[in-house]
Parts: C-alpha cells; sequence; structure tokens
C-alpha cells in the first residue's frame, strides 16, 4: 500500500497528557492510518521531522468566528497559530436563526465588528430556516479549521419574540415553549450546546443602539429552560454572567447545581486576576471545589492565557459600555455628534463621576495604567495618561476627557485590565477546572487579537515548567475536546489527521505582542493580529492536507474543503451509574457497582490517601479519647476527619465527592476504613492497579464501539 503522506522521526505527542516518543506516522485519505517507530512503507510524499515536535492540532474554544466564516471559511488568523478547529456562537450571538438585518445589529457592537465585515456578510447573507438547515450551509463551506457551533440564545429569542420585544419584554409561556422546541431540535441536530449571556454592557447597534441585547432581557425562567434542554442532552451550556448582579451569579450556580439531578456541563467567563481587584483571582479555585467537588457540578471556567491588554480610539472603545455616559459615546457615529455631547457641561460631570466611582466596575480605570499609543500631538505618545496630565499640570480626568474632546478617535490608547502577573495567571491556567479559552478570535477586530491562546500557553509551559508539556498539550487539545464531547485533539490511530509539526527551541520566544495589520478580509480595515509563530509552528495539517507552511498558507486553505463540522459525541443514557457514583466530572461511565471500587479510584493520589488514613485516625483517636477521659465535648471535633479529607481531594485530587459522603454516609465510612485495613497490610497500591486496568479496558471498548458505529 502507498500512503499519502509518511512522517518520519518525529517526537510525537498523542494529545492525552503523557510524553513525546519518537514515531513514525503515515496519513492515508485524511486519517492516521499508523503510528509506530522506524515505519518501513511508501508514501507519495516523505516528511524528515528530525529534531521537531508532532503535536495535534491546537482547540479554540471561545470564537466569534459567526459572521466571517462566511466571507473567508479558511480562518487564517487563527489556523496561522496551528489552532485547527473552533467553537463559535458564544455569548448568545449565533447566526443559526433569525433575520440577517437583526443579526447583523446584534453582533456589530457587542463585537466592534467593522462596518465592511458585516455589510459584506449582509450582501451574501442567507435566511436559513431552520438549525438544521444552518448546519448543511455550514457543510457547504470551504472551512478551514474544524467548527463546533453553539446554539445562540439571542438569535433564537429574537427570532421567536420579534427583535423589538425580544429587547424590552419577558418571553411569554407559549414564546418559552416555542424556544424549547427549536433549542432541543438546534442540539438533536448537531450543535454543541447553548450560550447564553447576562453583561449588562453588550450593546445593539442600528436602530435600537444602546439597549442591551435580547439574551440580557430574559427572565430566569427562560434561561432554566435552555439549561435543563442542555442537562437533557449533556451538552454544553455556554454562560457570560452580570458580575454587578449577585442573583445573576446565584441564578447560574442555581443551574449548575448537580445535587439529585445528572450535573450540567457548564462553561463560564471567566475567571481572570484582575488589576481592579488584586485578590478576585483567589475565589475561583474556592468556587470550583465547592461547586464541582461538593456540589456535583460541572463547571469549567475560561482564561485567557496572557495579559488582557484592550486597545481603544478615543471615545469609542467596549471599555466605556459598563458606564451610561461611556454607552452615549459608544451610540454616537461621528465626531461632530460627540464634539456637542462633550460640550454640555452636564455630561462632563456625569462623566466625570461615573469614571471615579469606586464599585459596580470590572475595568479599572486608572489613568496611570492607561498608556497613549498613538496621537496628533506627538509628546504624548508613550505616557499614560496621568503622566500626560503632570506634564501640562492639568487634573487628570479633566485632561483625559480633553484630549478625547479634541482628537476623537485620533487618538489611541491600550489599557492591562488583568492577568499581567504571571504567578496568578499560570495558577488559574494550571486549574484542571480551569480552560484556556476567551480569546474572542474573530471579534473586536480593532481592539484585541488574541488568535495565538494556546501557543502562549505551550510557551510559558515550556520557560517556567508550571506544566508538563505534554500536560501543556493535553489542556489545548484533547482536555477541551473531551469536555466539549468533540471528535478532535488526539493524535491516534483511525482519528483524522490534523496536527501541528513544531520547532521547541523557539518556544523560548516571549508571549507575541498584538501589532495592527490592514486586512483584506475586512476591505483594508484595521485588525489586530498576532506574529511570530511562524517561527516555531512549521507546519499545520487539517485532514492531512498541509495548510500553512512557515507562516504562509498553502493554496488549498480556503478554496478545498478541510475542516468539517464536529458534532458532540452521544452518550448512552440508560445503564449509566448514578449520578452519585461517577468516579469524577469527566468519567461518568464505568463497569463499576461495587462503591469499593469506586472509591479506589478516587483515592489514588498518595497524600491524598495519607489524609485520608490521618481521617481515619483521627475519627477513632477522638472516640478513644473521650470515652477514656470521660469527655463527651470532645466529640464535637468528630467533623476535623471529614475536613482532612475534603482538603485531600482539594489540594491534590479533584475527583467527585457527594454531599451525603462528605458529611457522613455508612458507605463513605466502610471504605475508609478498609483503605485503612488495606494501608497497613501494605496492598492498597495493588487496589489501585486493579481497578485502574479495569477501567481502562472497559473504556478501551466503548471508545472502539462508538468509532465503528461512526464509521
Amino acid at each position: 500500500m502507498i500512503y499519502d503522506l509518511l512522517i518520519k522521526n518525529g517526537f510525537v505527542f498523542d494529545g492525552l497528557g503523557g510524553e513525546g516518543r519518537n514515531l513514525d506516522i503515515a496519513i492515508h485519505q485524511g486519517r492516521v492510518a499508523l503510528m509506530q517507530a522506524e515505519l518501513n512503507v511508501e508514501a507519495q510524499e516523505v516528511i524528515d521531522a528530525r529534531g521537531l515536535w508532532i503535536t495535534p492540532g491546537f482547540i479554540d474554544i471561545h470564537t466569534h468566528y459567526d459572521l466571517e466564516i462566511e466571507i473567508a471559511p479558511a480562518l487564517l488568523e487563527s489556523v496561522r497559530h496551528g489552532i485547527t478547529s473552533i467553537v463559535m456562537g458564544n455569548c448568545s450571538l449565533s447566526v443559526a436563526v433569525g433575520k440577517p438585518h437583526d443579526l447583523a445589529d446584534i453582533f456589530q457592537r457587542v463585537e466592534t465588528l467593522p462596518k465592511q465585515l458585516v455589510e459584506k456578510w449582509l450582501k451574501g447573507s442567507v435566511n436559513w430556516k431552520s438549525p438544521r438547515e444552518y448546519l448543511e450551509h455550514l457543510r457547504s463551506l470551504p472551512l478551514g479549521p474544524n467548527v463546533s457551533p453553539l446554539f445562540g440564545h439571542s438569535a433564537l429569542r429574537s427570532h421567536v419574540m420579534g427583535l423589538e420585544r425580544s429587547l424590552n419584554s419577558h418571553a411569554s409561556p407559549e414564546e418559552i415553549e416555542q424556544m424549547r422546541k427549536i433549542a432541543q431540535a438546534a442540539l438533536q441536530d448537531g450543535f454543541s450546546g447553548i450560550s447564553v449571556d447576562m453583561v449588562p454592557w453588550h450593546m445593539m447597534s442600528g436602530s435600537f443602539r444602546g439597549r442591551t441585547i435580547p439574551s440580557q432581557h430574559a427572565s430566569f425562567k427562560e434561561y432554566a429552560m435552555l439549561a435543563n434542554v442542555c442537562r437533557e442532552h449533556d451538552a454544553v451550556f455556554q454562560v457570560t454572567p452580570n458580575p454587578q448582579n449577585l442573583f445573576s451569579l446565584l441564578h447560574i450556580f442555581w443551574m449548575a447545581l448537580g445535587v439529585l439531578r445528572r450535573p450540567l456541563r457548564m462553561t463560564i467567563l471567566t475567571a481572570l486576576d484582575s488589576v481592579h481587584d488584586r485578590n478576585l483571582w483567589k475565589a475561583f479555585p474556592r468556587l470550583l471545589f465547592v461547586m464541582n467537588t461538593l456540589l456535583r457540578s460541572n463547571i469549567r471556567f475560561q482564561t485567557l492565557p496572557e495579559p488582557f491588554t484592550i486597545f481603544s480610539d478615543g471615545p469609542i472603545t467596549p471599555l466605556f459600555e459598563e458606564f451610561p455616559a461611556g454607552v452615549e459615546l459608544n451610540n454616537l457615529e461621528s465626531a461632530e455628534e460627540r464634539k456637542l455631547l462633550w460640550a454640555r457641561s452636564d455630561f462632563r460631570a456625569q462623566f466625570r463621576k461615573q469614571w471615579t466611582q469606586g464599585w459596580r466596575k470590572t475595568f479599572h480605570r486608572r489613568l496611570d495604567l492607561i498608556t497613549i499609543l498613538k496621537c496628533p500631538d506627538k509628546s504624548l505618545e508613550g505616557l499614560s495618561f496621568e503622566q500626560a496630565a503632570q506634564k501640562r499640570q492639568r487634573d487628570p480626568v479633566e485632561f483625559f476627557m480633553e484630549l478625547l474632546e479634541e482628537y476623537d478617535t485620533e487618538i489611541r490608547w491600550i489599557s492591562t485590565g488583568a492577568n499581567d502577573r504571571e504567578k496568578q495567571r499560570l495558577a488559574l491556567l494550571k486549574h484542571p477546572d480551569i480552560l484556556p479559552g476567551f480569546t474572542d478570535a474573530g471579534a473586536h477586530c480593532q481592539n484585541m487579537g488574541y488568535y495565538d491562546g494556546p501557543l502562549s500557553v505551550l510557551k510559558q509551559a515550556y520557560q517556567t515548567g508550571f506544566l508538563s508539556m505534554g500536560h501543556a498539550i493535553q489542556r489545548i487539545t484533547s482536555e477541551p475536546s473531551h469536555w466539549f464531547r468533540l471528535d478532535t485533539g488526539v493524535l491516534s490511530v483511525g482519528k483524522q489527521a490534523d496536527f501541528v509539526i513544531i520547532n521547541s527551541k523557539a518556544l523560548n520566544a516571549p508571549i507575541s505582542e498584538q501589532i495592527e495589520i490592514e486586512d483584506p478580509v475586512l476591505d483594508g480595515a484595521k485588525r489586530m493580529v498576532k506574529r511570530g509563530s511562524e517561527d516555531i509552528i512549521r507546519n499545520v495539517y487539517v485532514k492531512g492536507q498541509q495548510v500553512f507552511v512557515n507562516g504562509e498558507s498553502t493554496s488549498k486553505l480556503g478554496s478545498t474543503m478541510l475542516g468539517r463540522v464536529l458534532l458532540p459525541h452521544s452518550i448512552a443514557t440508560l445503564g449509566m451509574p448514578s449520578i452519585r457514583n461517577r468516579i469524577s466530572s469527566e468519567i461518568t461511565d464505568h463497569p463499576f457497582s461495587d462503591y469499593w471500587d469506586i472509591f479506589v479510584l478516587k483515592h489514588q493520589h498518595p497524600f491524598n490517601i495519607a489524609l485520608h488514613g490521618l481521617g481515619v485516625v483521627l475519627f477513632y483517636g477522638l472516640l478513644i479519647a473521650a470515652w477514656v477521659t470521660k469527655n463527651p465535648w470532645l466529640l464535637l471535633f468528630l467533623p476535623l476527619s471529614q475536613i482532612v479529607g475534603l482538603i485531600g481531594h482539594f489540594f491534590f485530587e479533584k475527583s467527585h465527592v457527594d454531599i451525603r459522603d462528605a458529611i457522613f454516609s455508612v458507605r463513605a465510612s466502610r471504605c475508609l476504613n478498609i483503605l485503612f485495613v488495606r494501608l497497613i497490610q501494605g496492598k492498597y497500591q495493588e487496589d489501585i492497579a486493579i481497578r485502574k486496568k479495569k477501567l481502562e479496558v472497559y473504556l478501551a471498548g466503548k471508545t472502539a464501539h462508538s468509532d465503528h458505529l461512526s464509521s
């Protein structure tokens, strides 16, 4: 047999978390045909990858390519950085249903898309009649990367209620039922989940400009209905909360709660180390422990893998959308209109008051941390607004307003609002329940360009060692793909050949700076992008076809149908273990019926085992001490034994802990006693090995059966 492509002598990472191995890879008809050392086969093309790494293609779980994919389905700016699969339709924004002009008005301001892109899309837009027709349309495009679409709530809501009502009314019971049926059909047809949005500064453009987008006008009942549809299908529920409203957060966590029901597969934006609140980042691990470990939820926060820096053009910036005076400025379409607004003393007073107030803000608004990048007055470039004001001996806020009034969009400034501290950023990136994401690729074209988010994870792992390279690659390939239930992110025989060839020595480079280009896709409009990946990413392959080589795209990208619409894996709902008996949020299906078997697989880390053993000693030690001293008050310290065990799960092994077992249950007590005895006998490691092997055999059989059905 003659294979299409043979890659020899590469250092191969399969994406499953292990370290690399020297292997040859044979590709045939777009799939991995063989993977082993020193293959002696014929191929039409042979590549010597000696000294290079080969990894699965990366996945970006948070993009907004829904409009751009219609115009330029190659998605060059992501693929050049090694991304071969994307999730779009985030933050309630998709074009799966609805009128094109309504959808354009929903998209344009939230994602600060150039008018050129929106107008291009409108000229060729199709008003498909159902989510299924939209998926069929996507399958007809010459996709560059693989695509997994979420079903956007704002599109659904405006489609069912009409745009105007969707912006100012709660849905009727009949409308909620209609939405439920459409959403359910969308998931059955292949959407990977549903996205909703509660952020109060996501605004409409067009005739309803300044109003918040449709998803934000829903009642909790409407959100809960969509969450339950996702729960029924084990689909992803992506939510962007309102950080200014405690009830918004409580509603979200109530929907995520897995007690006495199947956990909801929920991803939340976003876990960040905020400049405005330097202690906020600490809350996310603690919250995830309570929700996922104790309350049986299945939440994944997302975090940006690098400092969160935003570029702004004068008063036109998404950073102004979170306070009313800023919204007024963004509502206006010309510099002349904005000058008239600045001329009003009441508006200037309003702007100052809202800018300086110390509550209900996520953007820090510190003028000492906002730098003037470009300005007609060149003497101010490179200074912070506070430094510029000091130079002119002016009040900083007043001088800030004067510069925005005088130069309007001719002054360009930047500000970093989060993830600027390496230690805290890496701690978030390392957390097993926080996924690298939130790049917003395809959106905010003039404000930011985080198209290389996964590659930034690899750079930081290579340079700091905060993760092993095998684990870092897993975090941007199989781990998000597995959680989203997508068939991608793994290099193994039979899988589609989506992979990247990497010059690992170049990973020593710093995180790439954002630069500005005039993008032909946007008819020459400004776009923030990343460069420098061409020194690291030698080749990118999708479906066994080379689409990028040394930073240059090939003729096949955008002209040949390579990527596919990724359908979530179907799962058996009958015969699966109860929620209480899952091993972890990822392993819900297993062959064990005796809780001792499940218990063993949830207690494998040496420190976690030791702490549980200590908990047993504390429990019986306190009972004996209370009996010997005749002091029943010592029994009040018995909960310490449970606390010690929970500490073990929190710090060392985030396996599933049922709330009843954490407080007290007969089955947990029985298993703790068995664990203690087996530890004394020196046989507990043998118990682990036996059950791990049985689980591996079972899961391998399930995978083989699933692959057989899909083929």
